[in-house]
C-alpha cells in the first residue's frame, strides 16, 4: 500500500498537477472571501479571473516550467498594479509554485538566476507601484516566499539526482554481479570440462588399446590376454576413482572440503609413465631436480604430459616412442614431450582436438605459453613454459621436497 501511494504521483502526473492547481486556487479564493480583510476588500471579477488564470497555468508546469513561471509572474504583476483596498489576495502563490517547479527542472545556475530575478523584481514592483506601503508584510512575505521556493526547488532537484545516482549505481552493481557470476560459471565449466577430458581421454585410450590387444591374442596367447585385461581393469578403476572425486566435489553444497588424496603432480609421474609403457609405448624421461613446485604448476605440468602421451599413444601409430624433458629454470618450468618413429600423422589432426586446446588454456591460466606442432624431422612436439611465480604467491624454493604420491 505504501509503495502504491508513493508511485501514484509518477503514474498520474496530470491528475497531480490538476489537484495542485485547484488547491492553489482554493487558497487564493479563500483569502479573498474568508480572510481577515474580507469586510474591507471587495473582490472584483478581474481579481478572480487573474487568480483562475494563474492557477490554470500550473497545469503546464512540467512541460513548460519557464513559460509558466513567466506567465504567473506577469499575472502577479498585473494583480499588484490593479488591486486596491487594504486586503490582498495571494495571487503570488502561483508564481511561488511555478518558481519551485522551474527550479526542480533546471540546473543550479538557472535556478539561481530565476530565484534572484523573482525575489528582486516582484517585491520591487509591489513596493514601487502597489497600493500598500513598501514596508508592508505582504511585500516582505513575497520576497521571503520567492527565495524559499527557489531554495526548496534546488534541494528537491539535488535529492532526486542523488536518488537517481544511487539507483543507477545499484543497477550497475547488479549487472556487474550477474556478469561476474556468468563469467565464473563459464570458467568453472571450462575447468570441469578440462579435468574430465584429461581423466577420461587418458584412461579410455589405455583401456581401448589393452582391450584390442586382449581381443587379438585371446586365442593364441591367453596369458598375454589376461595381462592386458588386468591393465584394462586397473585403468578403468583409476578412471572411476578420479571421476568419483571430481563428481564428489561438484555435489558438495557448502565449501568444498580438501580432497582425501593429493592432486596428481610430477610426484606420480612414474605411475603415469608405467601405464603407457605397459600399453606398449616406450617412454624416456629426462628430468632435472625440480624441487618444490607450486601446486597449480605441478598439476598443470602433469596434465600437459598426460595429454601429450595420450595423443602420442592414439595418433603416432605403431612403433612410436616418446621422450619427456623436464627442466626448472630461475623463473619457469620447461616441459617438453616429443614422439619419434611412428607413422606420419594424418593431415589436419594437429591442434584440432579438445586436448591441445585444454593444454593451452591450462598453461595460459598460469601466464605461461604452450606450443604444439609437428617437428621438422617428423613426429610431434609439445613444449610448455610454466612461470613459477603464481599471481599472489612467491616462487617456490628449490629443494629435494616433492609432492608425495
Amino acid at each position: 500500500m505504501r509503495d502504491r501511494a508513493r508511485l501514484w504521483p509518477q503514474a498520474h502526473p496530470i491528475a497531480l498537477d490538476a489537484g495542485l492547481a485547484l488547491a492553489v486556487l482554493a487558497v487564493i479564493l479563500g483569502n479573498m472571501f474568508i480572510g481577515p480583510h474580507t469586510e474591507r476588500y471587495d473582490a472584483s471579477v478581474p481579481d478572480i479571473l487573474l487568480a483562475v488564470l494563474g492557477s490554470a497555468a500550473l497545469l503546464l508546469r512540467r512541460r513548460r516550467p519557464l513559460g509558466v513561471l513567466a506567465f504567473t509572474g506577469a499575472v502577479t504583476v498585473v494583480y499588484v498594479l490593479t488591486a486596491t483596498g487594504e486586503g490582498r489576495a495571494p495571487v503570488a502563490a502561483t508564481v511561488v509554485v511555478a518558481l519551485f517547479s522551474a527550479s526542480t527542472r533546471t540546473d543550479r545556475t538557472t535556478t539561481f538566476r530565476l530565484g534572484l530575478a523573482t525575489c528582486l523584481l516582484l517585491p520591487a514592483i509591489a513596493m514601487l507601484f502597489g497600493a500598500r506601503p513598501w514596508y508592508s508584510a505582504e511585500n516582505i512575505a513575497l520576497f521571503a516566499w520567492s527565495g524559499m521556493a527557489a531554495a526548496a526547488g534546488e534541494a528537491t532537484r539535488n535529492r532526486r539526482a542523488y536518488v537517481a545516482a544511487v539507483e543507477e549505481r545499484a543497477e550497475r552493481a547488479e549487472r556487474t554481479r550477474e556478469e561476474e557470476a556468468k563469467r565464473r560459471v563459464a570458467e568453472e565449466r571450462m575447468r570441469i570440462a578440462r579435468e574430465l577430458h584429461d581423466v577420461v581421454a587418458h584412461h579410455i585410450a589405455l583401456v581401448n588399446v589393452q582391450a584390442g590387444v586382449a581381443a587379438h591374442v585371446m586365442d593364441s596367447r591367453p596369458d598375454q590376454a589376461k595381462q592386458a585385461l588386468a591393465h584394462v581393469r586397473e585403468a578403468s578403476r583409476s578412471a572411476l576413482d578420479e571421476l568419483r572425486a571430481t563428481v564428489g566435489l561438484l555435489r558438495q553444497s557448502g565449501d568444498p572440503a580438501a580432497p582425501m588424496e593429493p592432486a596428481p603432480g610430477l610426484g606420480v609421474l612414474d605411475q603415469l609413465v608405467d601405464g603407457f609403457r605397459r600399453a606398449g609405448l616406450p617412454v624416456e624421461v629426462v628430468e632435472e631436480d625440480t624441487g618444490t613446485l607450486p601446486a597449480s604448476v605441478d598439476l598443470t605440468a602433469y596434465r600437459v604430459i598426460q595429454e601429450s602421451l595420450t595423443n602420442v599413444h592414439k595418433h603416432a601409430g605403431p612403433g612410436a616412442r616418446a621422450r619427456i624433458g623436464i627442466a626448472r629454470g630461475d623463473a619457469a618450468l620447461e616441459v617438453t614431450v616429443t614422439d619419434r618413429g611412428g607413422s606420419p600423422q594424418p593431415p589436419g589432426t594437429a591442434g584440432g582436438g579438445h586436448g591441445l586446446i585444454g593444454m593451452r588454456e591450462r598453461v595460459a591460466a598460469l601466464g605461461g605459453t604452450c606450443e604444439a606442432g609437428p617437428c621438422a624431422q617428423g613426429g610431434f612436439r609439445v613444449h610448455a613454459r610454466l612461470p613459477l611465480t603464481v599471481p599472489g604467491r612467491p616462487a617456490a624454493p628449490r629443494g629435494d621436497g616433492r609432492i608425495p604420491a
